[in-house]
C-alpha cells in the first residue's frame, strides 16, 4: 500500500474543513438557531495551516454552497476575510489561551459585518443607500447577528485545535517549501536582515503581485461592465424603436398640419393623444413622448404629453433645439432618420429615439420622439460592478496569496538562505571553512528550476574553492609579481622582448601544425639619437612613449611589443591579418601628418620606418624568417624616407 504524501494529507485535511463548514451550516439551518456556523472549518484550517489553506477552505466552501444557494457566490470575500483574520491573529498568539481568543470574536465579527452590509446594500439594491444612518442601522443589525455566529465558530475551532494531534500542524509547515527546514538561528537572522531592507525582493514582488491583481480585477470589472452596459443600452434601443414605431402608426401624416394649427380643437386630436398616453403607460421607463415638426426656427409641437413633474408644451409651440442634437440638424431638416442619441443635460440622463413620419409621397412631415430614462441603467450598472467585485475578489485574493507563497518558497527563501550562508562564511580556519560548506549543503534546495541550478553551482563552487584556497592565495601574488617583471616593458608599459619570444614560440608551433596565419610589422623609430642629444634623454623617453602610443592606437596595445631601444614589433594573427595593409597605411599617414605639423615639438613629431611581412605557408619555417623579411622591408622604407628627407 502506497504511503500518503504530505500534500495528499493537506488536501484531505482541507477537504475535511470544507465538509465541516457545510455540515455546520446544514445543522444550523435545520435546527434554526439563528446562526450560520459555516466558518468553523475555515477558522480551524486557517489557524492550523495559515493563509493559503484557510483561504482555500473558505473560498471553496462558498463555491460548494452556490449549488444550494446561488447568492453565496457573492459572500466568498466574507469567508476569505475570516481566514485572513484568523491566520493573522494566530501568528500573533491570540489562539494560545481562552482569554486571548475571546478578543478575536468582536474583531472578526466587525469585519464580516461590514463586508456583509456592503454586499447586501449594493448587490441586492439598484441604488445607493438612502442615507448613512440607514447604512449604520443595517451594519448594527449584521453585527448583532455576526457576534454569536463567529463567536460560536471561533470557540468550536479553538476547542478542535486543542484536541487535534500535535503532529497535525506539522503537515502544513512544509507546505510549498522547496528546501530543508531552517534552524532557529538562521530563521531569526533572516527576519532581522529582511527588516533592514525597505526595498527587498519580497517587497518588490508583493507590490508587483498587488499591481497585477488590481490590474486583473480592474480589467475583469471594466470589460464585464462595458459588455453589460452595451447589452442594456442595445436592449433599451430595441424597445424604444419598437415603441416609436407604434407611435408612428398612430400619427396620420395628412393631418399633421391641421393638428399643428388647431391642436385640441382638431377632430380626432384628443383621441390620438389618449392612444399615445396608453403607449407611454405601457413602459415605465418612457420619460417623455412627443411629436415635433422640425423646422429651421425650432421644433414645432404637434403632440407633447405632460408628466407628473413637467407640464407639456401646447400644439404649435416652438421648442428650441437641444445642444446635443446640433450635429443631427442637417439630417433632421432633410427629413432623414438619425441614430439613437444618449444625452445628459437639462432633462436628465436620456436615450432619445427620433423616427420620421412620412406622407404618401415619401415626404417627412414630422418626427416621433421617445425619451427613455437611463438612470436605471446607471443603478443596475453600479449593482453589477459590485456583484463582479464580490464574485471575483475572493478568488483574486486566493491567487494573490498562492502566488506570494510560490515566490516566497521558490525564490525569496532559497536566495536569502544562500545569501546568509555566503555572508556568514568564515575563512579563518580549515575547520570553520568545512563547517560552512556543510551548512550550505544542508539547505537541500530542490526547486527543480534555475534556482536549484544556482544552488548546485553555489555548492560546487564553494566546495572546490576551499580545496585550493590556500594555494591560490600564494600563487596569485607570485604570478602577479613574476608576470609584471617578465612580460612588461618598464618605460612604455607594453609587452617586452620576453613576451615577444613566447608568442613567436607559439607561432612556430602553429607553423609546425599547419594552422599558422599571421603577419609581422616592424617599426623602427627615427631621430631618437638626435632628440636625446639635442633635448636630453627625458625628451627622448617622451619621444619613444609617443611613438609607442601611436603604434598602440593604430594596431591595439595587445598586439604591440618593444623588442629594442627604438624598435617595436606588431604581430597580427587570425582574422586581423586581413586588416594589416590598411593599418600600416594608417600609421604611415599618421607619421607623415606628425612630421608636417610645425606646431609640435621635436619629441612630439613621431617618425618611424615601417616594414611588414606576411607568413607564407610552405615557405617560412619559423616566425623569425617572417620577422627578418619585415625588418628588411622596414629598412627599405627607412632608406626611402632618408632619400626624401630635407632636414
Amino acid at each position: 500500500m502506497n504511503k500518503i504524501t504530505p500534500m495528499e494529507k493537506i488536501f484531505w485535511i482541507c477537504l475535511a474543513g470544507v465538509i465541516l463548514n457545510r455540515t455546520g451550516n446544514f445543522i444550523a439551518d435545520k435546527v434554526d438557531i439563528g446562526v450560520y456556523l459555516d466558518t468553523i472549518g475555515t477558522v480551524f484550517i486557517a489557524a492550523l495551516g495559515g493563509y493559503v489553506p484557510g483561504i482555500a477552505v473558505g473560498l471553496f466552501t462558498n463555491l460548494v454552497g452556490t449549488i444550494f444557494n446561488p447568492d453565496e457566490m457573492y459572500f466568498g470575500i466574507v469567508s476569505v476575510s475570516v481566514a485572513i483574520i484568523t491566520a493573522f491573529l494566530y501568528q500573533r498568539g491570540y489562539y494560545k489561551s481562552f482569554q486571548k481568543v475571546l478578543w478575536t470574536i468582536p474583531f472578526t465579527a466587525l469585519t464580516t459585518s461590514l463586508l456583509g452590509t456592503i454586499i447586501e446594500e449594493f448587490v441586492y439594491k439598484t441604488s445607493l443607500p438612502d442615507s448613512f444612518g440607514k447604512f449604520l442601522i443595517d451594519f448594527h443589525r449584521h453585527f448583532l447577528d455576526e457576534v454569536p455566529d463567529k463567536g460560536l465558530a471561533i470557540l468550536i475551532a479553538f476547542c478542535l485545535l486543542k484536541l487535534a494531534p500535535s503532529d497535525l500542524r506539522g503537515n502544513f509547515l512544509l507546505l510549498g517549501k522547496m528546501q530543508a527546514p531552517l534552524s532557529d538561528e538562521m530563521r531569526n537572522e533572516l527576519k532581522s536582515a529582511e527588516s533592514k531592507f525597505v526595498r527587498s525582493l519580497r517587497t518588490k514582488i508583493i507590490f508587483a503581485l498587488i499591481a497585477v491583481t488590481i490590474l486583473i480585477a480592474f480589467s475583469i470589472t471594466l470589460v464585464s461592465y462595458i459588455t453589460y452596459r452595451n447589452s442594456m443600452v442595445n436592449d433599451r434601443i430595441r424597445i424604444a424603436n419598437g415603441i416609436s414605431s407604434m407611435v408612428v402608426n398612430e400619427i396620420n401624416p395628412s393631418r399633421v398640419e391641421e393638428f399643428l394649427e388647431l391642436g385640441h380643437h382638431a377632430e380626432g386630436y384628443n383621441e390620438t393623444e389618449n392612444r399615445l398616453r396608453g403607449i407611454r403607460a405601457s413602459n415605465s421607463d418612457i420619460k417623455f413622448l412627443y411629436v415635433y415638426k422640425i423646422m429651421e426656427d425650432g421644433c414645432h409641437v404637434v403632440f407633447d404629453l405632460d408628466t407628473a413633474n413637467m407640464e407639456a408644451s401646447s400644439p404649435g409651440d416652438i421648442v428650441e433645439f437641444d445642444e446635443s442634437f446640433n450635429e443631427f440638424l442637417p439630417d433632421l431638416f432633410a427629413g432623414r432618420p438619425i441614430r439613437p442619441v444618449i444625452s445628459d443635460d437639462t432633462y436628465g440622463y436620456l436615450l432619445t429615439i427620433y423616427k420620421p413620419v412620412y406622407n404618401s409621397v415619401g415626404q417627412c412631415v414630422c418626427y416621433v420622439g421617445v425619451d427613455f430614462s437611463m438612470d436605471l441603467i446607471t443603478d443596475y450598472g453600479r449593482s453589477f460592478i459590485v456583484k463582479v467585485v464580490a464574485l471575483f475578489s475572493g478568488a483574486l485574493i486566493f491567487l494573490f496569496v498562492l502566488g506570494l507563497m510560490f515566490v516566497e518558497n521558490n525564490i525569496i527563501l532559497p536566495v536569502n538562505t544562500m545569501a546568509y550562508c555566503a555572508r556568514n562564511f568564515a575563512y579563518n580556519s580549515e575547520e570553520a571553512r568545512e563547517h560552512n560548506v556543510e551548512r550550505i549543503k544542508s539547505l537541500e534546495i530542490k526547486t527543480d528550476d534555475e534556482i536549484e541550478n544556482l544552488y548546485s553551482a553555489f555548492v560546487k563552487t564553494t566546495s572546490d574553492s576551499m580545496h585550493y584556497f590556500e594555494s591560490f592565495k600564494r600563487a596569485r601574488i607570485e604570478v602577479a609579481v613574476m608576470d609584471e617583471l617578465a612580460h612588461k616593458d618598464a618605460l612604455t608599459g607594453i609587452k617586452n622582448k620576453t613576451a615577444y619570444t613566447e608568442v613567436t614560440s607559439k607561432l612556430d608551433e602553429d607553423i609546425s601544425a599547419g594552422v599558422a596565419q599571421f603577419c609581422i610589422i616592424m617599426i623602427d623609430v627615427n631621430y631618437l639619437k638626435k632628440v636625446n642629444d639635442t633635448y636630453g634623454h627625458e625628451r627622448g623617453n617622451e619621444y619613444l612613449i609617443n611613438a609607442c602610443e601611436l603604434t598602440c592606437k593604430v594596431f591595439g596595445k595587445e598586439n604591440v611589443y618593444r623588442v629594442g631601444g627604438d624598435e617595436f614589433v606588431v604581430i597580427l594573427d587570425g582574422e586581423k591579418v586581413s586588416s594589416c595593409e590598411d593599418l600600416v597605411g594608417n600609421i604611415r599617414a599618421a607619421i607623415k601628418k606628425f612630421r608636417a605639423d610645425d606646431s609640435l615639438q621635436a619629441w612630439e613629431k613621431v617618425s618611424a620606418a615601417v616594414g611588414v611581412a606576411h607568413y607564407r605557408a610552405g615557405v617560412d619555417k619559423t616566425a623569425d624568417e617572417v620577422f627578418k623579411r619585415a625588418d628588411s622591408d622596414m629598412y627599405q622604407n627607412k632608406l626611402a624616407m632618408k632619400a626624401t628627407r630635407k632636414d
